[in-house]
């Protein structure tokens, strides 16, 4: 079978991780159904381009509403309208049987210009809260994928076009799931992962490590701390670390996350839903930090999903110090027991053959589109 004879499924998603993470997932499943799949995305996609699953990745216009100014709000239009333009000359030439929309209104103008070419269309939902494109989106779709049964604002209409699948992970971070979670020893080194994204890793870059000097030497001497850091915050963090003596191995993006989640006895970080995802299909225990000030606290209802369950724990930012963090890191460390435990609870709300649901919901649409 020549490669352009194979059906063809686009992808639509928002340019970073949080949403592009799930549509790389959908597309490893798809290529292995004989599928071929193409990513529509924003410019910011195109960083993701080495070692993707996708064949091609087409940049359109895209832009976000933020706030109520008129002008504002006209030029915002305006540029998904040229994205919704772009994206129906794109798929006119591609074909495509589905498209599957990831969030972020990036995905706004490829599902849109599939609807007038009567192109079959499903959207997927990772939060705990339907975001404001997938929102916009929800009305006029054939098929709504959710990561969580109960997710806010799906309701009425909806309801009946509606497939719980769990939220997709690629085929890596499964790889490294299989792993299981071995708890440190009493006395042993303690592995902490910590990242978040640029606002979390400058959040962590400014409250962890003056945590972390709070515990006794004899504590310090048994962390093992990899951490994300933005590139101004390098020098300073390093610094920290050093003068109170605790190994430390920092960089600004790490190529082998998975790898470095499934090794960790304790990984601290943001509740995007691609990394609550990712923490409950490898069962690692995490403290857990929503973004605040979110727009729908998305986050936060996330992070509940596994602190509830027992499978994390959930500091809101307001509320933290770097004192608590220490004497919750503290804790752990005197009794690994509750990691442990932690990691259990996780595990058992992980959902590692989501992408096998998701990709039967799209396969379906692809027989009749």
């Amino acid at each position: 079978m020549r490669v352009q004879d194979k059906p063809t499924i686009v992808v639509a998603a928002g340019g970073t991780g949080g949403h592009l993470f799930p549509a790389f997932s959908l597309a490893e499943e798809m290529k292995r159904r004989g599928f071929e799949v193409d990513l529509i995305t924003d410019p910011r996609g195109e960083n993701y381009q080495q070692n993707t699953p996708v064949r091609n990745i087409y940049p359109v216009p895209a832009a976000t509403l933020k706030g109520k100014n008129p002008f504002a709000v006209a030029k915002t239009l305006m540029t998904l309208q040229r994205g919704r333009s772009k994206a129906k000359k794109i798929l006119n030439e591609i074909e495509p049987r589905v498209v599957v929309g990831f969030g972020g209104y990036p995905s706004l103008p490829p599902l849109m210009a599939a609807r007038s070419l009567k192109i079959p269309t499903v959207i997927h939902e990772q939060n705990a809260v339907m975001g404001r494109a997938n929102r916009f989106l929800a009305k006029t779709v054939s098929a709504i994928a959710l990561s969580f049964d109960k997710t806010k604002y799906i309701e009425g209409s909806m309801l009946p076009r509606v497939e719980v699948v769990g939220n997709p992970v690629r085929d890596i971070v499964r790889e490294w799931g299989a792993k299981p979670y071995v708890a440190p020893e009493e006395r042993g080194s303690l592995n902490i992962l910590i990242f978040g994204g640029s606002q979390g890793a400058r959040y962590f870059s400014e409250t962890l490590p003056d945590a972390l000097a709070h515990l006794s030497y004899t504590k310090k001497e048994r962390l093992r701390i990899v951490q994300q850091c933005r590139e101004e915050d390098l020098e300073k963090v390093e610094k920290i670390y050093q003068e109170a003596g605790i190994f430390a191995n920092l960089a600004t993006f790490f190529d082998n996350l998975p790898e470095v989640m499934a090794n960790s006895h304790l990984v601290i970080g943001r509740s995007g839903a691609s990394t609550v995802a990712e923490l409950a299909v490898m069962g690692r225990p995490s403290v857990l930090v929503p973004l605040p000030h979110a727009l729908d606290n998305d986050q936060l209802y996330n992070a509940k999903k596994l602190s509830d369950v027992g499978g994390a724990w959930l500091m809101e930012q307001d509320k933290l110090t770097p004192e608590l963090l220490a004497l919750g890191i503290l804790k752990v460390m005197d009794d690994p027991g509750q990691l442990a435990e932690a990691a259990r609870n996780a595990k058992k709300v992980g959902v590692p053959d989501a992408v096998v649901k998701f990709a039967d919901v799209v396969e379906k649409l692809a027989a009749v589109g």
